[in-house]
């Protein structure tokens, strides 16, 4: 059973080749794409200043920073997090050479050699939405994902949005799930689905004399109440079936 890691980062500007960090980020953990609440969350210190547009977005100070774990120090608890999961990411291209950039200068392996696979929503999106606006708050709309909380980009938010839009967006792979759960089912307890029951008798339970005379009390005060109108009363008698 694959584990789906949403994932999205914050970074000290646009460009890991040209020195920027990653300072914030957030993975959500989906197990046959519910939440199980094993979440990750971390901030770190880039041992630099972000650019004043990227605080712009984000809103993470460089004195927010300061005091924060700096990569090298949660590396290896990040790479284990990660490791043998499939990566769900929006615009996979520049979380993930963030990422690399960040495990190359401590000289640990690839990330991408440590993972099944990267699934990048936006590409996905575009396929979906030929035309369209596909950023993550556009996807929100579109998709009916509650984003009013969202006055800021943050790493642990936006991979929680990204995980209910990935949901919404697969929603067709449900029905395989539920399947595959009833075979499961019946494959534990040994049960068939098929039975004869053409040899069982239904038993008909027909009403004793005292529910007969509480339900004409009732009808008859339904009656009454109507001014004689009840539909019932003024009916013809069905014709008996002919034997």
């Amino acid at each position: 059973m694959t584990r789906q890691i949403v994932l999205d980062t914050e970074t000290t500007g646009l460009s890991a080749e040209q020195g920027d960090r990653i300072i914030e980020l957030g993975c959500v953990e989906l197990v046959q794409r519910r939440f199980t609440g094993n979440d990750l969350h971390l901030y770190l210190n880039p041992e630099r200043a972000s650019h004043e547009d990227a605080i712009r977005i984000h809103g993470i100070t460089n004195e927010f920073l300061r005091d924060k774990p700096r990569f090298a120090e949660r590396a290896d608890e990040i790479l284990r997090y990660l490791q043998g999961a499939e990566l769900i990411i929006h615009n996979a291209s520049f979380d993930m050479g963030f990422l690399e950039m960040e495990f190359s200068r401590l000289g640990l392996p690839a990330l991408s050699g440590q993972v099944v696979g990267v699934v990048d929503t936006l590409t996905m999106a575009r396929e979906l939405f030929p035309g369209k606006r596909n950023s993550l708050d556009a996807l929100c709309d579109r998709l009916g994902v509650d984003n009013s909380g969202r006055t800021l980009h943050g790493a642990l938010l936006d991979a929680q949005l990204l995980a209910d839009v990935y949901i919404q967006m697969t929603r067709g792979q449900e029905s395989l799930l539920v399947a595959e759960d009833k075979q499961a089912a019946v494959g534990v307890v040994g049960l068939s689905v098929d039975a004869d029951l053409s040899s069982f008798e239904l038993l008909v339970l027909g009403a004793n004399a005292h529910e007969l005379a509480a339900h004409e009390a009732t009808i008859a005060e339904i009656d009454q109440s109507s001014g004689g109108r009840a539909v019932w009363r003024l009916a013809p008698e069905a014709p008996k079936a002919v034997p």
